[in-house]
């Protein structure tokens, strides 16, 4: 038994949802995709598939098989690509992860271009707040913003955040303007905190050499971007924000701008992933569209060209 083509075989079978439909995709005779099934479940001692007349189901131990498959038939033809000519054309399946305001708000709206330059590349975007971790859960590679920490991971720095405080109208009339920083600790906040240590973020501001860094009092914390613009819009309290999320909803009134003369730390934003993804030409041209995508966002443009390649590991940030 040739054991890759019994995996694809396997997994062809479960995309297809059963063994008469896989074998017309792999141009192979039914009785062969059967044949290698049962030879594959011999060889492991598991039963991969429940068969019924006119269904087929993975088992449990086959859904556990089934994404062990995807990663090594995917690291074969990854290698496959290092060394050959369709590098100039990626394809495969790619598995990215990505923050939700920025997936939802820069990444999606640009995939159309994305696809008509890589058609042959099937994208699968997990979007959330929290850090993944992108070898244990078979994630190629991850946009994140914030502070790089460890070694474990390549980095690529391909933007940078800026941050704006702001509050309803309707919170302001009731509860007036803040003057300074500090006048904060008399409001109530939205906090956010983070998903992967529960720790409530600190709010940083400075003004001419002046810096102020508070823990603020709010009646709520939450660890989702869109739940946080939500609080903020619903005026449970004054919210700090990605300037490209809540720009739309300044211009419409929705928020007002506070604190206008001081300004927040902006934070880099990076693309990560396993070192073994490195020669990986669908990883390598998805960063380098990335990169192009956030150069030509005026929020996020870097001021310069990046530095080299970084090692880094898992961080977070709200945006």
């Amino acid at each position: 038994m040739n054991k890759l083509q019994a995996m694809e075989v396997f997994v062809q079978v479960v995309d297809a949802g059963g063994f008469t439909r896989a074998a017309e995709n792999m141009q192979l005779p039914k009785a062969t995709v059967s044949t290698l099934i049962l030879s594959l479940e011999t060889a492991l001692s598991v039963k991969l598939l429940h068969r019924t007349t006119r269904h087929v189901s993975v088992t449990a131990d086959g859904a556990a098989y089934y994404e062990r498959c995807l990663r090594i038939l995917s690291d074969v033809r990854e290698a496959e690509e290092s060394l050959s000519r369709t590098r100039l054309s990626p394809s495969g399946r790619l598995r990215v992860d990505a923050p939700t305001g920025l997936s939802s708000d820069v990444l999606v709206p640009a995939l159309p271009d994305f696809f008509q330059r890589y058609p042959d590349i099937q994208l699968e975007l997990g979007s959330s707040d929290r850090t993944v971790d992108l070898v244990e859960e078979g994630v190629d590679c991850a946009v994140r913003g914030g502070q790089l920490v460890d070694s474990s991971l390549i980095a690529r720095r391909v933007g940078i955040l800026h941050f704006t405080t702001c509050a309803t109208p309707e919170y302001l009339a009731r509860f007036g303007m803040p003057a300074h920083p500090n006048d904060l600790l008399r409001h109530q906040c939205v906090n956010y905190f983070s998903a992967r240590t529960g720790k409530i973020f600190d709010w940083d501001f400075t003004r001419d050499g002046e810096r102020v860094q508070v823990a603020l009092p709010g009646m709520i914390a939450l660890n989702d971007t869109n739940s946080y613009i939500a609080a903020g819009l619903a005026g449970l309290g004054i919210i700090q924000m990605s300037n490209f999320l809540v720009e739309p909803m300044i211009k419409d009134g929705r928020f007002t701008t506070l604190l206008d003369d001081w300004t927040s730390d902006p934070l880099p934003i990076h693309v990560v992933y396993p070192q073994n993804r490195h020669l990986s030409a669908k990883v390598r041209v998805f960063v380098e569209w990335v990169a192009e995508l956030f150069s030509n966002h005026p929020g996020m443009r870097l001021p310069k060209a990046p530095p080299p390649a970084a090692r880094a590991t898992s961080f977070e940030v709200a945006i």
